[in-house]
């Protein structure tokens, strides 16, 4: 099954890492932690779900994983100021394998400049950082763009679940 990164820290919109999380793991795939410091247990915002980071991303390539995952909150505001976590995104973009970011996570891509000329969704507030940053906005509760699979906010979960899920058989 497919080792996949969570890229994560303090302030993670709690049921955007579990529901997936939880779905992921079920059917045999394996969570890889990635934070800014390697042992370290970062917190949800709303219900301070504990997550231990397996590995720094100062320590990790794309090459080491098969997809990504990116949950909302705060998590991806405060990663996209570490220059290792934009490049560690920017790596995964180019190798062509799966993303999925939900709510905010696209502010963590379009750091990493990986959105210019796709199709994309996110949290509303974040819809014009979208399209400045040169991508196409779709107000739908999943977007799938090649590797690429975005979802607006927690309500959209089970779509999400659904295309990453399908994104990994492919």
């Amino acid at each position: 099954m497919s080792e996949i990164a969570v890229i994560i820290t303090d302030m993670f919109e709690d049921v955007e890492y579990i529901k997936p999380a939880d779905a992921f793991r079920k059917v045999g795939h394996e969570l890889i932690h990635v934070g800014l410091t390697e042992g370290k247990t970062v917190r949800g915002k709303k219900e301070g779900t504990p997550v231990k980071i397996d590995k720094s991303v100062a320590q990790v390539s794309a090459k080491d994983f098969d997809a990504l995952l990116i949950p909302g909150g705060y998590s991806p505001d405060r990663l996209r100021v570490d220059e290792n976590a934009v490049n560690f995104v920017k790596e995964f973009a180019e190798s062509g394998k799966p993303i999925f970011s939900i709510c905010h996570g696209p502010q963590l891509l379009i750091t990493a400049q990986a959105v210019k000329g796709r199709k994309i969704t996110g949290y509303k507030s974040i819809m014009q950082d979208i399209k400045n940053a040169g991508a196409k906005f779709v107000d739908q509760e999943v977007v799938v763009d090649g590797n690429l699979v975005s979802s607006r906010d927690p309500r959209d979960l089970p779509a999400f679940i659904r295309a990453s899920l399908k994104k990994l058989e492919g």
